[in-house]
């Protein structure tokens, strides 16, 4: 059984590739950066989703669908354009068994940066259409919409104490999740679910169903 996981050399995807390689699986990675991940199952290609020649990989049970970047100026074209490049690409085969798509709470909040909100919400809209493509083949598709993850992107409010107050103030559970515990859900969404297929799953410790309630 094998795993593309793309943006594999830090936080969620790196997570993930070791989830499917401890699971047993082949996982082969792709990322802009070179391999943190050394294992004899392991394969990583060194490419951009979006500007770069994919590399040929024959086959792939399984698609994760999880480079992205963060107000960077190109958040449409690497999170939307580039999942939609790399599954055209490895995912809509009639060998195919599930993808999975990490997109994030903003797809349905709206609350982060302009560009990186519509593309995670393209993100998940895509993802819907893709379910139905790939439907006949008996295959899933379903995303993953995490909140706040404690990963090095979000280092800014993490080590700013006013700020992270800030946060927990509007997350009931008080916490962020691990990129451990995303990696959880995704292979959960991807291997162990058999009959959930275009569904988009909020993973944010409560903080979208924060109200306050004033009487």
């Amino acid at each position: 059984m094998k795993t593309i996981v793309t943006g594999s050399s830090s936080g969620i995807g790196k997570a993930v590739a070791l989830k499917f390689l401890n699971e047993g699986y082949d996982v082969v990675g792709i990322d802009i950066l070179p391999a943190t991940i050394s294992h004899p199952r392991y394969t990583h290609f060194v490419a951009d989703v979006v500007a770069d020649e994919l590399p040929d990989i024959e086959h792939a049970d399984i698609l994760v669908n999880n480079a992205g970047v963060q107000n960077s100026g190109r958040d449409i074209d690497v999170n939307l354009k580039g999942a939609i490049r790399t599954t055209e690409r490895y995912g809509i085969r009639p060998d195919v068994k599930s993808i999975v798509f990490v997109a994030s709470a903003s797809a349905s909040t709206g609350a982060e940066f302009p560009e990186y909100a519509a593309s995670k919400g393209g993100v998940v809209s895509y993802m819907k259409n893709v379910a139905l493509r790939i439907a006949p083949y008996g295959a899933t598709c379903n995303s993953i919409s995490p909140g706040g993850v404690t990963t090095a992107l979000n280092k800014r409010v993490m080590d700013d104490p006013e700020l992270w107050a800030q946060i927990m103030d509007e997350t009931p559970l008080r916490k962020w999740a691990s990129a451990e515990e995303i990696a959880e859900w995704v292979y959960f969404v991807s291997v162990v679910n058999k009959s959930m297929t275009a569904q988009d799953i909020l993973i944010d410790n409560g903080e979208a169903a924060r109200a306050k309630f004033v009487w």
